[in-house]
């Protein structure tokens, strides 16, 4: 009978190791975060009985367990031998390593996994990580800022590019820059995390001589959202996304401050300011007026699609005094 104990270990070095990689993200949605750390886990166990040699996994001395676990690593490592043109093999190969510690092998199978996939976003942020965690004072050098932001660019939405950005841009002593790059990516975080994020950003203001993000003055804009008189929330997705949204009137599409809610925190009052930014370039409190609405996404999106719903808009003069009332049909 095969032993199961080494799977399970596989299993949970790889549970471990979705933790290092996800946990600064770990607010945006807790039932997620849990989902994927389980998944990796699982995955890491099948992936022991797939490539690994199971019936061999029956070591009677923790001297044993540790051969069979090396020679897994090796087996791997004479696959690529054969093909070594695999990017999934190579980055597979890194994080095997980086679960066990060894941070300058997984560094050199991650940089072979970027140069046989150099527009794979999430290749480009996990070799970043392991070079960071590779470096002596564990440091995001040149070269990993640049995996971090052409993973960016590759993949806009990608959150992890997007904070690790930040925590190299503070490194650098550049808190102001550190700032517009984690206020870009408020929008897309659920509420706890993005609360969590807002702290972080307050502090690289405070580093960098800035004032807080939150210091919009009179043109912090409260708003109220609610559900129109006869409609059912049960006719809308259960799992929909409500964002409010505060634009330029006859401007860009792209919000000057929005704020992403679940459909069941309705009727809901939120105050919008220019921590809920997510362009540095373009805050409320520089405008003069907004146009304010809600919107119902079922895809999770605050950018129009097929089948969301939104208020009628309201156009408001700033500083506004009061509380702007949107009502969702």
């Amino acid at each position: 009978m095969v032993n199961l104990w080494l799977p399970a270990f596989a299993a949970l070095a790889a549970a471990v190791m979705a933790l290092m990689v996800l946990w600064p993200l770990r607010g945006s949605g807790r039932k997620g975060f849990i989902a994927l750390t389980v998944a990796l886990g699982v995955a890491g166990c099948a992936l022991y009985v797939l490539v690994g040699t199971p019936e061999a996994a029956t070591p009677r001395t923790e001297t044993a367990a540790s051969n069979d676990l090396q020679q897994g690593i090796r087996d791997l490592q004479q696959a690529l031998e054969r093909e070594p043109q695999r990017a999934d093999g190579w980055a597979l190969l890194g994080r095997s390593q980086l679960a066990l510690g060894r941070t300058e092998e997984a560094n050199a199978a991650f940089e072979r996994a970027v140069a046989l996939a150099p527009d794979e976003a999430p290749v480009l942020v996990e070799a970043a990580q392991a070079r960071a965690q590779a470096h002596a004072t564990r440091q995001f050098d040149d070269t990993a800022l640049q995996w971090l932001r052409h993973a960016q660019q590759v993949d806009p939405n990608s959150e992890r590019a997007a904070w690790l950005i930040g925590v190299a841009l503070r490194q650098r002593g550049q808190n102001a820059e550190a700032a517009q790059v984690w206020e870009a990516l408020l929008p897309k975080l659920e509420p706890g995390a993005a609360a969590a994020l807002r702290e972080q950003i307050a502090i690289a203001r405070g580093a960098g001589g800035d004032a807080p993000a939150a210091a919009s003055g009179g043109h912090a804009l409260q708003v109220s959202v609610a559900l129109a008189a006869g409609t059912k929330a049960d006719a809308l997705p259960a799992n929909a996304t409500v964002f409010i949204i505060a634009r330029q009137p006859g401007g860009p599409p792209m919000p000057v401050a929005v704020e992403k809610h679940a459909l069941s925190d309705l009727p809901i009052t939120v105050t919008l300011d220019d921590g809920d930014s997510p362009m540095p370039t373009v805050k409320l409190s520089a405008l003069d007026e907004v146009e304010v609405f809600a919107r119902v996404s079922a895809s999770g999106q605050a950018n129009r699609q097929e089948g969301d719903v939104d208020s009628a808009p309201v156009r408001v003069k700033l500083p506004h005094t009061g509380t702007v009332e949107l009502s969702l049909p």
